[in-house]
């Protein structure tokens, strides 16, 4: 049940959101099991992120929450893809870009809790 969730301040056509998904479905597999079968994806674009104190270049939050738990040193590798994935696609420099982390036991699918 992963889910990763970017808030972006570029506009984003179908077609980069759609490639930028593709990526995320093959980075999810860092996490130890996880895979796209599971993953939900969402994307916020043209969305107002003031970084130090302004907005004057792209930037990015993303969110990355997981059913279960992964160690840093997933999420450290998994921060290194994403930033990049970010970087190639909408030419955000990794330098502004946050990433947070959520794992959690309490997930609900088909009217019911994992």
């Amino acid at each position: 049940m992963p889910f990763i969730n970017a808030k972006v301040t570029v506009k984003m056509s179908e077609e980069k959101k759609e490639s930028i998904k593709k990526k995320l479905g093959e980075a999810i597999s860092i996490i130890p099991g996880k895979s796209e079968h599971w993953l939900m994806v969402g994307f916020e674009d043209s969305y107002d992120l003031y970084f130090q104190g302004n907005k004057d270049a792209e930037s990015a939050f993303i969110e990355v929450k997981i059913f279960g738990s992964a160690s840093s040193q997933v999420y450290d590798k998994m921060t290194g893809v994403l930033c990049k994935i970010f970087e190639e696609e909408l030419a955000i420099p990794a330098s502004r870009i946050y990433i947070q982390y959520a794992a959690g036991k309490d997930w609900g699918w088909n009217g019911s809790n994992f």
